[in-house]
């Protein structure tokens, strides 16, 4: 799982030759929009430009924030407006410990309003009327530019950097990232509870695993409850930052040890967020597979898509491949998945579950079709350099690759 603001000697314990994200600045991420345009900082569009229809329903706006997550920063953006949350729309979410710029809608407000909004570090680079609202996954992807300092020699930290980007070729294994596994790195465990309906196991692996817990408040909070399992006393120590925890505590002490209504007090997005860790953890297991095997190309009759203008997999183009350019393409796996291949097959069996699991019986409410997802996906426009002690890395991934797993294959000092 890649750290954010690791520190050098915690990044030299874990084999790291690069430290990420000293702060906000050395994380720039610059959204690239469905009209192939890379929002700059502090640069406008026009609507023409971006290819969005007139209309007066909504007001399309570029947001350039540090230090606030999307969510968050479109929270402050509607409440200043006076709107609710369900008035904004965006294209894909960013990171809060970065410098980001990213395509945003809102229903109702005049532009003018929000280029007048002053909320610290938020920023509204342009916004114009259109009939059409941002939505999520309208983004082609993303446009790095990552500042990085080496724990070796810097020319010996860029020799490796290099050869790395070499030895890809233009295709990166497309992990999903750690941040998809929670910060406690538990989320799998208990989606695989969820979909094997042990409902008491996933609550109480959420609310009692302190393997991760890297906070000594949580963490004594989680080991007393699973040493005295007292729901009511546990209301009394918990943190009052885990609301979440608190709200499953504070039914099973107001109603017994109903687990499964316990959970469905927590938004139906969290717990969704638990059974999409599974199918993340099984196509992990999967590209893992065929990277070991070398098998990073499409062979004939497997799963493939084809290129959009931008060079990134269009899932638009989905065929058996046969020939010309085209990326792997493997299952994210779920109750529809059509075709089950035997790399996929031999990671169900490992986790005791079938495509059938994902139907989850036991909440149905969180039953999931499947998808699919570039096992090996195309990068764009790499550069490096040096600048004083530090390395600037240039980049850019489809919308869904994460930048962290870029970088630590081009960290690797080993096969």
């Amino acid at each position: 799982m890649q750290k954010a603001y690791d520190t050098k000697e915690g990044a030299e314990m874990e084999g790291k030759i690069l430290v990420l994200k000293s702060s906000p600045e050395d994380f720039v991420v610059n959204e690239i929009t469905r009209s192939y345009n890379v929002l700059e900082p502090g640069v406008q569009y026009s609507r023409s430009e971006l290819k969005y229809p007139e209309g007066d329903e909504f007001t399309v706006f570029a947001m350039q924030k540090r230090g606030w997550n999307t969510l968050q920063a479109l929270g402050a953006v509607a409440s200043a407006c006076g709107k609710g949350k369900k008035s904004v729309g965006f294209a894909g979410t960013k990171d809060r410990r970065a410098v980001s710029v990213q395509l945003c809608s809102i229903m109702g407000v005049d532009p003018d309003k929000l280029l007048s909004l002053q909320i610290p570090d938020i920023r509204i680079n342009f916004a114009w009327r259109s009939s059409s609202q941002v939505k999520l996954g309208d983004l082609e992807g993303n446009s790095f530019e990552i500042t990085a300092k080496p724990t070796i020699d810097q020319a010996k930290a860029m020799e490796i950097v290099k050869a790395n980007e070499s030895r890809l070729g233009g295709m990166f294994p497309n992990y999903y990232g750690g941040q998809r596994f929670g910060y406690r790195n538990n989320n799998v465990e208990v989606g695989l509870s969820i979909l094997k309906g042990n409902l008491e196991r996933a609550a109480m692996l959420f609310l009692t695993d302190s393997t991760n817990e890297d906070m000594p408040e949580a963490r004594e909070a989680r080991e007393r409850l699973a040493s005295e399992m007292d729901f009511s006393k546990a209301l009394g120590y918990f943190p009052r930052h885990l609301k979440y925890e608190r709200k499953i505590i504070s039914y099973l002490a107001s109603y017994g040890p109903n687990y499964r209504e316990a959970l469905r007090t927590l938004p139906r997005q969290l717990l969704m967020m638990f059974v999409h860790s599974v199918e993340s953890e099984i196509f992990n297991r999967v590209v893992k597979s065929l990277e070991l095997e070398g098998h990073i190309k499409p062979e004939t009759g497997e799963l493939s898509c084809g290129l959009d203008g931008y060079g990134f997999p269009d899932y638009s183009r989905m065929s058996n491949y046969e020939n010309g350019l085209a990326v792997p393409v493997s299952n994210i796996i779920g109750y529809e998945t059509e075709h089950v291949s035997e790399y996929e097959n031999t990671a169900l069996e490992e986790y005791g579950l079938t495509k059938e699991s994902f139907k989850c019986k036991s909440m149905p409410e969180l039953r999931a079709k499947g998808s699919y997802r570039a096992a090996f996906a195309p990068y764009k426009s790499f550069t490096a350099e040096s600048h004083g002690e530090e390395i600037r890395m240039k980049f850019s991934l489809p919308s869904g690759s994460y930048a962290t797993v870029f970088i630590s294959e081009l960290q690797k000092t080993s096969p």
